[in-house]
């Protein structure tokens, strides 16, 4: 394959002998770096090499102007704008910084097309004017200064350029505008110097004027890197911008444009794959190059339509590339340093006392968070015992040890919404991160980049004095860390290429792989980041979005121009704003079909097999059977034995093996918490009553006492907790309405004459189980909530906070208690009454269960039904009853008990 390159300097050299005098001109400075190194495989002989400069670097040589850099732009242009004394109302830079870009974009723009700015502005002002028109009879002092703003526009932009005409710098278009200005007094100065433009194709009106008026001159030529099948075709937009120059400019009209060549309908072969999601486009890559040589892959290019691609696809890259060259950097945002820094912002920008405590635990959970502070987990546990939810940083100081402390002082103390005390406070940690990682290490030259960059901010803050709060260093990083890269090492022009669309202009590769052809973002789409309109861009021959399509429409198709094998890969998957649709670019491949053109489709999905994951089995040992025979001698709770009947591994893990679930800052009152709280006030109230009858007074001096004992309560269960505001406020006031319910009930119940006389309160019982076929003791043990007599009726009652139905305390078949979950209430219930039965018989009583969620339905009584289940049989509990239940809770301990029994995972709905 011969490369655009090769073709440009053969027809070079058949004129011209000596090339050192000419000046190159090309489109960036990676075309010019890959120009130089195919001279140097060209020229045999050695010489003085001619000069290589990119379009940028040569406008600024022609305005004798420098481009000023976007950050210091930013606050150049906001010292113009306080200078402007026709705006009355002036932003802050905080909020001037959100849309002064997209002004200064604007600005831009109309420079590099030479728009002439009175005209242009008093246009835009009677635009705005026009929004505004008809909204109100009479104008507010806001839609005043709103339209003075837009009409103050013209001496705001002269501001910009005195200022920086002064300081010999300027913006991309300024220097544009300045260089037209100079191009008379430079050609003046050079007139037998040669100079050749070499693969350019979209120019604003400055880079046209500037290159006819070289062309002009009778020495300087221009090469043109297009198709005749795009050229010819009047409607394909891949030549629009080059047939447009051709037809127009004066110049070519005496001379044959240099060249259009006839390469894409040459053979090639074409695959489109359709893959699953932005990760399966960097897994087929990294497929598809392990099946190429080390000559082919060095022939190779990766084009990143969505430059986000480009880590994935570095873990990507098979074995066999030897050789690779990255032409863009990984930006500085997507490193967790710049993380951290972020939200070490985002908690300072909060002018409060007290942090969050998920905040806190955000910075100290953070790799760099652990490498700052020695004693993380210690400060973690601290502040989850004390279930703190807001903490000062005071507080948080005392849970670490004295070096932690003074490193937790310097995250947390207050910044005082000052721009100074935060750059320095980031300077100083970076410095002790930097102390802990080497510079040669890739944290370690992260952490250089990040201060330079915080130097940089340290520098403007002190040149300009517009950096008040800390939102302000916040907006200002953010943007910085965007723009700043880290760059890769490599081999620039041999191996492997991965680049980005707009490094590709005037580089060919016999294998071009293009990554994310998908609408919307190869093209981009329409952008609507400028406040220019689309009538005013019309009136003043502004680009609109579809000359920008043309754009990527000659990148895309000029790529495949000299290439022999392309393989284009888009994301079928919407997500977001990725509707999944391929780009618009494959829809015209397909539809033109040329003849020597083979197109290959693949469509990748991932192959789901669903296997059937058998349930797991863990097989009892020594040792578990040895941990049984503890709990046995010590006893089974009721909540242990129906946590078995659930699944046998929970029982496993919670038991066996004492694992508890993660314990964490409980910010909302959790469900158990709340159930404790009303237990245990419960308790409070009627433990002084055991052995009395109930009466109305005792009952309403208990309401009396609601708040107080339940605000005590929540102090003591819920301690750090607030439950002053939020949800915990409601669950405060649910908790209250739930004992003044419950107590209304009491007083009914006795004004109706019904005796209530209270036996026992949350009482702790313990029961020996004779098995004899085992060779250890086995005891339950458990603590009933309340024993009662009433009328003379005993009745035996467990509390629940949560919603228990008739349904849920009846029984139809004995076998089924041990084996059925949905049995687990009437289980608890009887094995209350069974160890109630030592203290107290217990035959013919009652047993069943309160619900706060069911207040309504009062004391549910256990039952057993009719096999039928249409009735229910008898609520009675007897010694019948309890000979039951004993041998279905025989049954369960020797299932548990026994050694040949492995815990079988169940199937939980």
């Amino acid at each position: 394959m011969v490369t655009f390159l090769q073709e440009t300097l053969a027809d070079i050299q058949k004129s011209t002998s000596d090339i050192s005098e000419i000046t190159f001109i090309l489109p960036s400075k990676r075309a010019g770096g890959f120009l130089m190194n195919e001279l140097k495989r060209e020229i045999s002989k050695t010489q003085f090499a001619p000069r290589i400069c990119s379009i940028e670097e040569f406008v600024e040589e022609l305005s004798n102007l420098k481009i000023i850099d976007n950050t210091e732009l930013l606050f150049k242009s906001y010292e113009a704008y306080v200078k402007t004394t026709t705006i009355a109302e002036k932003d802050d830079f905080e909020t001037y910084s959100t849309w002064a870009i997209t002004l200064l974009n604007d600005f831009n723009e109309i420079d590099r097309y030479l728009v002439e700015p009175k005209p242009f502005f008093s246009y835009l002002a009677s635009i705005k004017t026009l929004e505004r028109w008809g909204v109100t009879n009479e104008k507010t002092e806001l839609i005043n200064n709103y339209l003075q703003f837009w009409e103050s526009l013209p001496f705001f932009y002269e501001n910009i350029q005195s200022l920086l005409l002064a300081e010999n710098v300027g913006y991309q278009g300024m220097v544009y505008r300045e260089a037209v200005s100079n191009l008379e007094h430079y050609l003046n100065g050079n007139p037998l110097k040669q100079h050749i433009f070499i693969g350019f194709n979209a120019l604003n009106i400055a880079e046209q004027q500037i290159v006819q008026a070289f062309l002009e001159t009778g020495n300087t030529s221009i090469y043109w890197d297009t198709d005749s099948a795009f050229f010819s075709d009047t409607k394909h937009s891949a030549s629009y911008f080059i047939r447009k120059y051709i037809k127009e400019w004066k110049y070519f009209q005496n001379v044959e444009p240099k060249f259009i060549a006839s390469n894409f309908e040459k053979s090639k072969h074409f695959q489109f794959v359709e893959v699953q999601k932005n990760v399966g486009q960097a897994k087929y890559v990294g497929e598809l190059l392990s099946t190429l040589s080390e000559g082919e892959i060095s022939k190779t290019a990766i084009v990143l339509g969505d430059e986000n691609l480009l880590v994935p696809i570095l873990y990507s890259l098979p074995k066999n590339v030897k050789n690779l060259n990255v032409t863009m950097g990984v930006s500085l945002k997507n490193f967790p340093v710049a993380v951290f820094f972020e939200l070490l912002f985002s908690i300072h920008l909060r002018s409060t006392e007290t942090f969050y405590y998920k905040d806190i635990f955000s910075i100290l959970n953070h790799p760099l968070g652990n490498d700052l502070v020695p004693n993380v987990r210690h400060i973690s546990q601290k502040l989850i015992a004390e279930n703190s939810t807001h903490i000062s940083a005071k507080d948080l100081a005392r849970y670490s040890e004295p070096l932690g402390s003074d490193i937790l002082q310097l995250l947390f103390e207050d910044w005082k919404d000052d721009s100074k005390t935060a750059i320095e406070k980031a300077l100083k940690i970076l410095e002790l991160l930097q102390r802990k990682h080497k510079l040669d290490s890739g944290e370690g030259v992260v952490l250089h980049r990040l201060t330079e960059v915080f130097g940089s901010i340290s520098a403007l803050n002190e040149k300009y004095p517009y950096l008040k709060s800390i939102r302000s260093v916040q907006i200002l990083f953010s943007e910085l860390v965007a723009a700043t890269s880290l760059d890769f090492e490599g081999d620039a022009y041999n191996g492997l290429q991965i680049m980005g669309v707009l490094e590709t202009r005037v580089l060919d590769f016999e294998n071009v792989i293009i990554t994310s052809v998908n609408e919307g973002i190869f093209p981009s789409g329409k952008s609507n980041a400028s406040f220019i309109t689309y009538d005013l861009k019309q009136q003043f021959n502004l680009p609109l979005y579809t000359e920008k399509d043309a754009i990527y429409t000659y990148h895309f198709y000029r790529l495949l121009q000299r290439a022999k094998n392309v393989t284009l890969l888009y994301n079928n998957h919407s997500e977001g704003i990725n509707t999944g649709e391929k780009s618009r670019f494959i829809r015209q491949l397909e539809i033109e079909k040329h003849p020597n053109h083979t197109i290959e489709k693949r469509i990748l999905s991932p192959k789901v097999q669903i296997k059937p994951q058998p349930l797991k089995q863990i097989e009892k040992t020594e040792a578990v059977v040895q941990r049984l025979r503890e709990i046995a001698e010590k006893g089974f709770s009721p909540s242990a034995l129906t946590s078995y009947i659930r699944n046998p591994l929970d029982f496993y893990f919670q038991k066996i093996l004492k694992l508890n679930e993660f314990e964490e800052v409980e910010e909302t009152v959790a469900a158990n918490t709340l159930g404790t709280i009303v237990h245990d006030t419960l308790e409070t109230f009627y433990k002084p009553l055991e052995g009395k009858t109930l009466s109305v007074q005792i009952l309403l001096e208990m309401k009396r006492r609601i708040h107080e004992e339940v605000t005590l309560q929540f102090k003591k269960t819920f301690k750090g907790g607030t439950f002053s505001k939020g949800k915990n406020l409601i669950i405060f006031e649910v908790a209250k309405r739930y004992f003044s319910n419950f107590i209304d009930r009491e007083i009914v119940e006795v004004e109706a004459g019904n005796e209530v006389k209270i036996l026992k309160i949350e009482t702790n019982l313990t029961l020996e189980v004779p098995i004899p076929e085992l060779d250890f003791p086995v005891k339950i043990h458990g603590k009933v909530d309340r024993v009662d007599e009433y009328n003379g009726q005993l009745r035996i009652i467990d509390y629940k906070t949560g919603l228990v139905k008739q349904g849920d305390v009846e029984l139809i078949d004995w076998e089924e208690l041990n084996q059925d979950y949905k049995f687990s209430k009437v289980f608890q219930i009887l094995t209350y009454t069974l160890m109630m039965n030592e203290m107290i018989p217990v035959n013919n009583a009652e047993a069943g269960i309160i619900s706060f969620k069911n207040l309504s339905n009062g004391f549910l009584k256990f039952g057993v039904k009719e096999k039928s289940g249409s009735r229910t049989k008898t609520q009675i509990i007897t010694d019948e009853t309890l000979e039951n239940f004993t041998v279905e809770l025989k049954k369960l301990i020797l299932e548990i008990c026994d050694p040949s029994i492995p815990f079988t995972e169940k199937e939980i709905d």
